[in-house]
Parts: structure tokens; sequence; C-alpha cells
């Protein structure tokens, strides 16, 4: 259940997507918030089911929020079309020491914790890319069903 780790970002792929959407917000609830907000207005004017990306993109920025933060840095949200059929959600931060790992079961009576097994429920893949220093980027694809 935890993430494939590399040390490189991939290759670049030789024709770019024709669909994405990149912002930079605050590393607090409410840019975590604005996140999940904008990016579904964006796939809902792209005509793209949202419902299950809402879920990953609020999760995946929440954690860049509250565990990624470094004051006086941003966290990054892009969404992109790597391979037709696939969304490809991408929150950076700048805590590359950080790295997200799933638990394998949090305290019945926490508050946290159970929010990665929901990325992995959801996602069919997911993982962290680190660099360039000091930053990790934390991704999730969903295969979109017509």
């Amino acid at each position: 259940m935890n993430p494939k780790i590399t040390d490189q970002r991939p290759p670049a792929r030789a024709a770019l997507p024709a669909r994405q959407f990149r912002l930079q917000l605050s590393s607090t609830r409410r840019g975590a918030r604005l996140a999940r907000l904008l990016a579904v207005e964006q796939l809902r004017s792209w005509e793209m089911p949202f419902e299950t990306a809402a879920h990953v993109i609020a999760e995946l920025a929440s954690n860049a929020a509250l565990h990624g933060r470094t004051p006086g840095r941003d966290f990054r949200l892009v969404l992109t079309f790597p391979a037709p059929g696939t969304l490809r959600i991408e929150v950076t931060d700048t805590q590359a020491d950080r790295l997200p790992a799933t638990r394998r079961a949090a305290p019945a009576d926490g508050e946290s914790g159970r929010g990665l097994i929901l990325v992995a429920a959801l996602a069919d893949r997911w993982g962290v890319t680190t660099g360039p220093a000091p930053c990790k980027t934390v991704w999730a694809e969903l295969d979109l069903t017509p």
C-alpha cells in the first residue's frame, strides 16, 4: 500500500497534453479548500467526471497544507492528461524529507491517518516523486471511464 517513490521526474513525453491546469496556492486550510473547488470547476468546464478526483485532490492538497507546509512557501496543484482517458493529479510541496506512507490501521478514535488509504483506494496509481530540492510531488492517476 505504500506509494512508488522515485528520485527523478519521469521522462518527458513526446506530446504534451492538450489540457493542463496549474494552481499555486498558500499552504493553508483555505488554500487546500480552494484547490479542490477550483479544480472541480476546471474539470466541469472540460466536461470530465470530477467526483472521485475531488476526493483525491482534497486529500492531497490537505496533506500539502498540513504536513508539507514550510512558512512562506506555497504548494502547487497540476491536472494533466498524460494519456487518453487518464487524469493525473500532482500536488507539490517543499517538504521532501517528509514522505507520505499509508498506515495499516489508524487509531479507532483518531481524527487523522486515513487520507492516503482513501487515495490508494480511489486512485488507479499513486506515488511520490522527489526533487528538485527541497520539493516532493505526490501524484495520483485516475483512469476515466466514458
